[in-house]
């Protein structure tokens, strides 16, 4: 497939103002406009891509003080050039929230993915020795074995819930093992990371913002505290799992805290168990919505299996956004930012600007090259997990490919009410 030539850093002239589509429907703070279908959401961001960066303000949180606001980067050029300027576009003090948090949330949501070098460079370091191309190398026949028996289960279960009975089973079971947490622990760890990562849907926090932010802070101190028993465990007696690795790791006199390991545990279970499981569920739905996308894998699934998780991670962008606060005045791409400003990173419109993507809103398994920034732009906080999130995604449709090539949706998805997940709840299937 032909493709523009991507470019980021440079945008072209700014067109004039009386010619450009009309936003003031949209308002990215509102709810409402999270509720709307995907394709009246893609659409307001195509409209948003061709104005500079827009200011939307905050609106209130229960107790939270409403913030002063934030600019909207939506092109392809913008977030890449944010994502690569770390000391300009600072992820202090929080990269997973608009608002700032209040401070009972940093004990348990105060990971790297918030935090700007040195503190960030410092905890990469330590923790990114489960990640080298030895660790992973040993995760591969794992990753094979348990989507194996996953699609055994399947087989033996028939018609179900594609999201509960598959796509969240693999990324859960590799996490947990990796991390060395008992399988009677499992089901704990995946209703606790699907409440940190629920937005705003009620059915995990409740009607009201005082309810959502108990449950948050509950999710978060369960599965701190799951980590540090086992971590005070693998002190006195350490294994070959990432837990052992970490809480034994001396890199130029560095070691993790309790706080430290709590909190990168509750990163890792919500960055690589529901970010993977919902492109695994996204992937069905793509490919039940484009059966001949789908023929063209099954044709041959190997030749184009690299390209079509690409295209399935482009084009469901799990993750739709990270904020950044700018330390420093800064002229993003020829529109002036000030010292102070939160600018929101909205990856799930930059992986559609049709700038970098010829025909952004076809679902393409042979796109190439494929620059999305569905794993966060280029620069420090790029996805320490992505390979293993690709390996488990091509892992798993290798499995449904080999077992249930008919593998289908059998209706549209129950999708998440977030507006930082794309998330799905529940898919039926059949095969």
């Amino acid at each position: 497939m032909a493709q523009p030539t991507p470019r980021s850093g440079t945008q072209p002239a700014p067109a004039d103002p009386a010619a450009l589509p009309d936003v003031s429907d949209i308002d990215l703070s509102d709810d409402g406009f999270w509720a709307r279908p995907l394709s009246e959401r893609h659409d307001a961001f195509a409209r948003l891509r061709a104005h500079p960066p827009r200011f939307f303000a905050e609106r209130p949180m229960g107790p939270v003080p409403t913030g002063p606001g934030y600019y909207a980067l939506v092109t392809h050029a913008d977030v890449a050039e944010a994502s690569r300027e770390p000391r300009v576009f600072a992820s202090e003090p929080s990269a997973i929230s608009i608002p700032d948090l209040p401070e009972g949330f940093a004990e348990y949501f105060g990971s790297m993915i918030n935090l700007d070098d040195p503190r960030h460079a410092r905890l990469r370091r330590i923790v990114s020795r489960g990640f080298t191309p030895r660790m992973l190398a040993k995760l591969e026949d794992d990753v094979t074995r348990h989507a194996r028996r996953i699609v055994d289960r399947l087989v033996e279960t028939g018609p179900c819930d594609f999201v509960g009975e598959v796509a969240a089973r693999l990324p859960l079971v590799v996490i947990c093992e990796m991390m060395g947490i008992p399988e009677s622990h499992h089901d704990m760890v995946l209703e606790n990371s699907s409440t940190v990562l629920a937005g705003q849907d009620p059915d995990y926090l409740g009607a009201d913002v005082e309810t959502a932010i108990t449950r948050l802070l509950q999710a978060g101190a369960d599965l701190s505290a799951l980590l540090a028993d086992l971590a005070a465990h693998r002190r006195e007696h350490p294994t070959g799992d990432l837990t052992s690795a970490l809480v034994t790791a001396n890199v130029d006199g560095e070691s993790l805290s309790d706080q430290e390991l709590g909190s990168f545990f509750i990163l890792l279970t919500v960055a690589g168990n529901e970010t993977t499981r919902n492109a695994i569920s996204h992937g069905l739905h793509l490919l039940t919505r484009y059966p001949d996308q789908r023929r063209l894998w099954w044709s041959d699934f190997e030749e184009h299996a690299g390209r079509a998780v690409e295209e399935i991670v482009r084009y469901a962008s799990p993750v739709v956004w990270m904020r950044r606060t700018l330390t420093q005045d800064f002229e993003l791409n020829g529109h002036p930012l000030r010292a102070g400003d939160k600018a929101v990173l909205y990856y799930a419109s930059a992986n559609r600007d049709a700038a970098v993507f010829a025909d952004p809103d076809t679902f393409d398994i042979t796109r190439h090259p494929n620059p999305h920034l569905g794993f966060g732009g280029p620069g420090p906080h790029f996805c320490l997990g992505a390979h293993l999130a690709r390996r488990e995604i091509t892992v798993m449709f290798r499995e449904l490919h080999r077992r249930v090539p008919g593998i289908a949706a059998t209706a549209e998805p129950v999708r998440l009410a977030s507006n930082f997940v794309n998330g799905i709840k529940s898919l039926p299937c059949a095969f």
